[in-house]
């Protein structure tokens, strides 16, 4: 069983940045990790993964602005999102293999 807790998530203004974390409550080493996020009346969206190896890979509509990295020795994925535009507004979610997720963390980009 893994537990995940995001944070990081808020109000910022068109063109901002904002760096999400999600800290795992045992060690994730050997989790393929993802973001994912959902806007209200839409389904869920596939962001971002990083295998345990470390390779990494983007939906189309993030690639060149955000950036998934790890620290397996914080038992920590990050999600850093850079030049975001108001239809990144949703709940970000954070996903340990294919069976655990987080609660989310809001995110609201204002124009």
């Amino acid at each position: 069983q893994v537990q995940l807790v995001e944070s990081g998530g808020g109000l910022v203004q068109a063109g901002g940045s904002l760096r999400l974390s999600c800290v795992a409550s045992r060690d994730i080493f050997s989790y393929a990790m993802g973001w994912y996020r959902q806007a209200p009346g839409k389904p869920r969206e596939f962001l971002a993964l990083i295998t345990s190896g470390g390779s990494t890979n983007y939906a189309d509509s993030v690639r060149g602005r955000f950036t998934i990295s790890r620290d397996n020795g914080k038992n920590t994925v990050y999600l850093q999102m850079n030049s975001l535009k108001p239809e990144d507004t949703a709940v970000y979610y954070c996903r340990a293999g294919v069976a655990y997720w987080g609660q989310g963390t809001q995110v609201t980009v204002s124009s």
